[in-house]
């Protein structure tokens, strides 16, 4: 088969390596898109501590199931299955897999983050990590869950009160996605902060009351009940924790640098009573992704903007670090 592979921080070719073979409970999934990431390009430059070299990147995809492990039909995947796949590997053995919060597991690993992922024809992955798409959801759009899946779980860390007005800095795919999901939970505004004037108009086409290039420009004196940041850039975590009303909750979504750190009002925090809240990635939202995809929550067709076929892969992270556009993914079988 044809991959993408990553053979070293900075160094990546595309090479022609055996067909995966299912092992006891894992399938093989023929890749039909994938989606690249933020985490891809930290994967690329050698700046995502989990990962060994090399490695075939890739975890937001979908396909079909073409071969079975024994006993993955247990899982209830068939050959023919078209799937999206969590591509979460938690260890099921430490305290915080005991509890019940495996995305913090002390030996979390991922799906093309730490062992090889879907930018290749074919990928082998454990059969419960499959989801069956509904059958009007293309493979394309399917490869939206994951990053959905994480936004879903964003949301069961915040209030959940009919009426609340929404601030979310960054109209990337992420903040977006907020947006939509946040317009589902019944928001009575969403407004939106971001820098690039292209991603603002998408931002108001999908719905948001406001999209502006600074919180200056709105008229909320008493500020917003919820704040989430999807940037990650510490001048807009900062300005973001300036404009939660009191008693409000604010959300760090974004992945800023480890070594980053922002200014923060410890008294504002205790006088106001602000909560402050993070979101890691994807738990027990997978499932619930699929159906809000399924159920058209979410706009996959404008979330959509550049298909790359796996030798374009420079390119294509060319285009993700111009800021243009939103989701890019490749496409595998345009390689054959």
């Amino acid at each position: 088969m044809h991959a993408l592979v990553i053979d070293e921080p900075g160094r990546y070719s595309m090479q022609t390596r055996p067909d995966p073979t299912p092992r006891p409970g894992e399938v093989v999934v023929r890749v039909e898109a994938v989606g690249i990431c933020g985490t891809d390009l930290h994967i690329v430059a050698g700046e995502f501590p989990p990962t060994p070299y090399p490695i075939v990147p890739g975890h937001e995809f979908a396909g079909e199931v073409v071969a079975l492990g024994a006993g993955a039909e247990a899982a209830g995947v068939r050959a023919g299955d078209r799937v999206a796949v969590d591509p979460s590997l938690f260890c099921g053995r430490c305290h915080y897999c005991a509890i019940g919060r495996g995305n913090l597991c002390e030996n979390w690993g991922a799906i093309g983050d730490t062992v090889d992922g879907a930018m290749a024809d074919y990928v082998a992955v454990p059969a419960v990590n499959c989801h069956r798409l509904p059958g009007h959801v293309s493979a394309a759009h399917g490869a939206l869950v994951e990053p959905l899946s994480c936004a879903v779980h964003g949301f069961d860390l915040l209030p959940r009160q009919l009426g609340s007005h929404y601030l979310i800095y960054g109209a990337g795919t992420m903040g977006l996605l907020m947006l939509q999901l946040a317009m589902a939970a019944g928001a009575a505004s969403v407004s939106v902060v971001d820098l690039n004037a292209e991603r603002l108009a998408v931002a108001r086409v999908l719905g948001a009351d406001a999209a502006v290039t600074t919180a200056d420009e709105l008229d909320r004196p008493e500020g917003w009940e919820i704040v989430v940041d999807c940037t990650g850039a510490i001048a807009a975590i900062e300005d973001g924790l300036s404009r939660v009303r009191r008693g409000g909750t604010y959300q760090q979504f974004g992945v800023a640098p480890g070594e980053a750190r922002a200014a923060v009002s410890p008294f504002r925090i205790y006088n106001d009573e602000i909560r402050i809240v993070g979101s890691m990635a994807v738990l027990h939202s997978f499932g619930r992704a699929v159906d809000l995809l399924g159920q058209g929550v979410i706009d996959a067709e404008t979330m959509i903007t550049h298909v790359f076929p796996l030798t374009e892969f420079d390119e294509a992270l060319t285009t993700f670090r111009s800021g243009t556009g939103r989701k890019i993914q490749l496409r595998p079988a345009a390689v054959r």
